[in-house]
């Protein structure tokens, strides 16, 4: 009822400042994602009591000259199945209101923020995930002088629908040194930095825990013509919780990216190493709740089907990476590149665990920081080719060789690692103007766990509005059962302009679903599913 109030508070403020005013302006979306369940025993699907579950969110804003306000509704009724049912049922979950002009931001109410890459703050919403660690509380925000930014926030996090019991708070400094100093080098530099801590009150009856816990993290980036280097280092002292088992061990966080572009080649290099820096605003949270941070993955995002039975999550503490990346586009009219030019892309990406060695002084180990551990959490080599044949048709082939310790990353006992080759063939034809077909096949080849795996996609598309789509998995090897299992999918899409409708029927796969590093679970399931999303 409180939150209720306040918004339309709020809303009547606006709503008088923009009577006979231009400057006023409304804003908002509105989406469904819902799905029946039928059981199905060839995938070991169930059925859930309400055999029918949807997730609805509806979010307006309204802005009046520099101020804005708005709220965003949920309702989960139930909440469909990989989401936790604690987000059961409906309400308010968002509203704020904000003032902003060139020199001052300020912002009560709910809201989401970032602290350079993320290593000691980041809040934010990802509805695919269930994710969402919302503040709640004041922001302030200030640009002093042209090139100089800085931030201070209070508040507790959102914890499905009620307020987490740590208290946050944190400020951001950075400074762009051309802008700043009114320079004119052709090196522009950017420095940054943080400080973030949480107070939650010690109540545990078997350890003395502490009450205020600090993190704090230095940035910087320099860019140079074709160059450019991102790097961040963070630290938080001992924070015992449930996802260290409550040990005396400060930790740390680094993040390094190096890039090259320039016409036709690019390269990046990226480098992470997390010891014991998982950082919630509650230690006796698990699962994806109440995170003050969020990790960057160094993991390249995957954008087809069978690339992401197996997905990445970020392991906050222990993991120590490389990836890299190279780009390069052999010229057009070339014997190579042919009429239009052609896109080579190679990726390697390589994951260990942190060498550590055990101690009994309550922090549990010691970890030297170039130590790497023996166990590989992630391997990837990539490699992919993208060619225009002509003005209609277009090819993508990719080769991955993978390894995955599946009972590490997923926290699984009995799977091991798996090792995988996957191939995909993404064809694209452009009939005319108005009509498309896009093919995809994939396959998937490995000894260990599911076994082998094929699948098919075609889309059909009638410019500007339609899509058909059909899709199916073959499980047609599996090592743990003489059965193939089949998974199929078909879907019709209607967009126009800001709407999408979307209605489908088919399988899907148990598994997990990653984004950016940070996972959930999704069980199987059959039925049908309806999608509609709108903005204005």
């Amino acid at each position: 009822m409180k939150k209720i109030i306040f918004i339309l508070v709020a809303i009547t403020f606006l709503h008088f400042l923009s009577r006979g005013q231009q400057d006023f302006a409304v804003h908002g979306d509105f989406e469904i994602n819902s799905q029946s369940y039928t059981p199905d025993s060839a995938i070991d699907a169930k059925q859930p009591p309400q055999k029918l579950a949807a997730n609805v969110y509806g979010y307006i804003s309204l802005r009046y000259n520099n101020f804005t306000a708005g709220l965003r509704y949920e309702a989960y009724q139930n909440a469909l199945l990989g989401y936790d049912q604690r987000y059961n049922g409906q309400g308010i979950a968002n509203r704020f209101i904000d003032y902003t002009d060139t020199f001052i931001s300020i912002t009560l109410g709910n809201f989401y923020e970032q602290f350079g890459n993320g290593l000691v703050l980041r809040s934010y919403e990802n509805r695919a995930l269930g994710y969402d660690n919302a503040f709640d509380g004041v922001r302030l925000r200030l640009q002093p002088v042209q090139g100089v930014y800085l931030k201070a926030l209070i508040g507790r996090q959102r914890y499905f629908w009620t307020d987490g019991n740590g208290i946050v708070r944190g400020v951001d400094g950075e400074i762009n040194f051309n802008q700043a100093l009114h320079l004119n080098w052709k090196t522009n530099m950017t420095v940054g930095g943080s400080f973030v801590s949480k107070f939650q009150r010690d109540d545990n009856p078997i350890y003395r825990l502490p009450e205020n816990v600090a993190a704090m993290a230095g940035r910087i980036n320099i860019n140079r013509g074709f160059f450019n280097l991102d790097g961040e280092f963070a630290y938080k002292i001992n924070d015992p919780s449930a996802d260290n088992f409550y040990i005396y061990k400060s930790g740390t966080a680094t993040y390094l990216s190096i890039s090259y572009s320039r016409q036709g080649l690019g390269m990046i290099i990226t480098a992470d190493r997390y010891d014991n820096f998982s950082f919630r605003s509650d230690r006796n949270a698990t699962g994806n709740s109440l995170f003050i941070n969020s990790l960057p993955t160094i993991v390249p995002t995957h954008a087809y089907m069978l690339e992401n039975i197996y997905p990445y999550a970020v392991q906050p503490l222990n993991e120590m990476g490389v990836s890299t990346e190279i780009f390069y586009r052999l010229r057009r009219k070339t014997l190579l590149g042919g009429h239009y030019g052609t896109l080579l892309v190679f990726d390697f990406v390589r994951i260990n665990n942190i060498d550590k060695k055990p101690v009994f002084d309550g922090t549990g180990y010691r970890s030297r920081f170039f130590a790497v551990g023996k166990d590989v959490f992630y391997q990837e080599i990539a490699m992919k080719i993208e060619k225009k044949i002509s003005y209609h048709l277009k090819v993508k082939a990719k080769y991955v060789n993978l390894v995955y310790n599946k009972d590490f990353v997923q926290g699984m006992v009995g799977y091991g690692t798996v090792y995988a080759n996957i191939g995909i063939a993404d064809i694209m034809r452009k009939i005319d103007h108005h009509h498309a077909l896009r093919a995809e096949l994939q396959t998937l080849q490995s000894h260990q766990d599911l076994g082998n795996w094929i699948m098919g996609f075609a889309e059909y598309s009638v410019s500007p509005h339609w899509f058909f789509t059909v899709m199916e998995e073959y499980n047609y090897q599996n090592t743990h059962t003489s059965k193939p299992v089949n998974y199929y999918t078909g879907a019709i899409t209607y967009v126009r302009g800001g709407t999408r409708l979307s209605i489908g029927y088919g399988r899907q796969r148990e598994g997990i679903v990653c984004v950016g590093g940070v996972c959930r679970n999704v069980p199987a399931s059959n039925g049908l599913m309806f999608n509609f999303s709108t903005t204005f």
